[in-house]
């Protein structure tokens, strides 16, 4: 199957999301790395899931790992991106050895000239901006007009208010560079409800 937009997919905690997503040609899958995080797999964990899919980026998932802690960490997780969810600093990613996605948010206090700076600051520095929010669940008309905005200058992945009756609209109108979901858990091993992706998956065939 072939999407008509990059697809990352967070938050990978078990194999069948994995097998899955790389199934359905989502292009990277999210793996969180970070000690403590509800959705943190052990090296050993990771290693078993990524050792079924093939033809995927793996991303490492980090949110307040100091960098030379995340440079050893990296020694057990062999992946091929790094998913920053907080800044860090500029010599910092410089010292990084992978790829950087950073997640910056859009919230309602977000000062939209502030991540306008952030992004222009940073954006030699990574490979995507993925855009979130943990206050908004849609895409209004007024984040839609600033999303569709920092599109045009920037690759920023996607990452909220998309359902399956949006995707298609919000991806014609905005132009990102791809989207970014969330897996979810097991219902029990090996048993998995993918109707939520698999409605959004469809919204993106060619």
């Amino acid at each position: 199957m072939a999407l008509n937009t990059i697809v990352l997919v967070n938050q990978i905690t078990n194999l069948s999301d994995a097998r899955y997503c790389a199934g359905m040609g989502v292009e990277m899958l999210g793996f969180s790395l970070q000690p403590g995080h509800p959705q943190h797999l052990t090296p050993a964990a990771f290693k078993e899931i990524s050792g079924w899919v093939s033809g995927v980026k793996l991303v490492g998932e980090v949110t307040d790992l100091p960098a030379q802690e995340l440079e050893e960490l990296l020694l057990e997780y062999k992946v091929d991106m790094l998913q920053l969810n907080r800044l860090y600093f500029i010599e910092e990613l410089d010292e990084l050895p992978l790829p950087i996605i950073l997640r910056v948010l859009i919230d309602k206090d977000t000062v939209e000239e502030n991540l306008l700076n952030t992004m222009e600051t940073y954006h030699q520095h990574v490979e995507y901006f993925l855009i979130d929010s943990e206050d908004f669940s849609f895409i209004d008309n007024t984040n839609l007009r600033f999303l569709r905005d920092i599109s045009k200058k920037y690759p920023i992945l996607l990452g909220f208010g998309l359902t399956k009756e949006n995707t298609r609209e919000a991806l014609e109108k905005i132009h990102p560079a791809g989207i970014a979901l969330k897996g979810g858990t097991e219902i029990r091993p090996g048993f998995k409800n993918f109707d939520e992706l698999e409605e959004i998956f469809e919204q993106l065939e060619d």
